[in-house]
């Protein structure tokens, strides 16, 4: 991975968590992650190749997702 790929998941973790203040039901989270991380793949990290964008795309969204669940359980722990 590089930077920019840990920038992206950062940037996806901060959507997920806008789309989360704006009411989106907690269900369609990972689901917003996942779409946001294909979006990225494939516009921004690999606009020539399809392939990896989406492959690339997919694991940074995913990765954001649990980024975004460990963090939550986290957090929900310390409570």
């Amino acid at each position: 991975m590089e930077y920019t790929d840990v920038l992206l998941i950062a940037v996806i973790v901060g959507l997920v968590e806008l789309l989360k203040k704006l009411n989106l039901p907690h269900k369609l989270l990972p689901v917003a992650s996942l779409i946001f991380g294909l979006i990225g793949g494939v516009f921004y990290l690999f606009p020539n190749d399809l392939k990896a964008g989406i492959l690339t795309g997919i694991i940074i969204g995913l990765s954001a997702s649990g980024l975004y669940s460990g963090v939550k359980n986290t957090v929900e722990d310390n409570e």
